[in-house]
């Protein structure tokens, strides 16, 4: 897509630091849920939520954090139907990107996270978690659900090789 500043998955590979963290973002209208990665890259772990207030608050929070954990690269949870198209939520988190784009020289790429908040929700459940804690969680368990399924996608990658 035209000016989308996110790289493909090869192209985020290219340009991802040594010996860095990956953060994952689960967008949503009134938080953002961050999982962080290990330096292996290979575990993907629940970190915290953002509320989320204007623009610029968001990204500088976002942005100190990354600062702070060594993060090497932005994986952002891509919220299609789940026919794969596109509806007004991807055209939000697109808009996200390009204005995160502006504030950090971080490489951003995007993750399917097509049922991501449902998967997490259902462990939840199961786990017999009260509507109070679960709502607690949620955000930042589905951002390291899809901060997973990327690290896994790598490590397959990083196998075949």
């Amino acid at each position: 897509m035209a000016n989308d500043p996110a790289l493909s998955l090869e192209d985020f590979l290219a340009v991802l630091p040594a010996n860095t963290r990956l953060i994952g973002l689960d967008l949503g209208t009134k938080t953002i849920g961050l999982g962080l990665s290990d330096l292996g890259r290979g575990i993907a772990t629940p970190m915290e939520t953002i509320r989320r207030k204007k623009f610029t608050n968001d990204a500088e929070k976002l942005l100190e954090i990354c600062d702070a954990q060594t993060v090497g690269g932005i994986v952002l949870g891509l919220p299609l139907n789940m026919d794969g198209s596109e509806g007004p939520r991807v055209q939000a988190t697109r808009a996200f990107a390009r204005n995160l784009s502006q504030k950090t020289e971080l490489p951003i790429t995007y993750w399917d996270e097509r049922l991501s908040t449902a998967a997490v929700t259902r462990t939840l459940l199961e786990a017999d978690s009260s509507r109070a804690k679960r709502a607690e969680v949620v955000d930042k368990m589905a951002a390291a659900y899809i901060l997973q399924g990327f690290l896994d996608r790598l490590g397959f990658i990083s196998n075949a090789e």
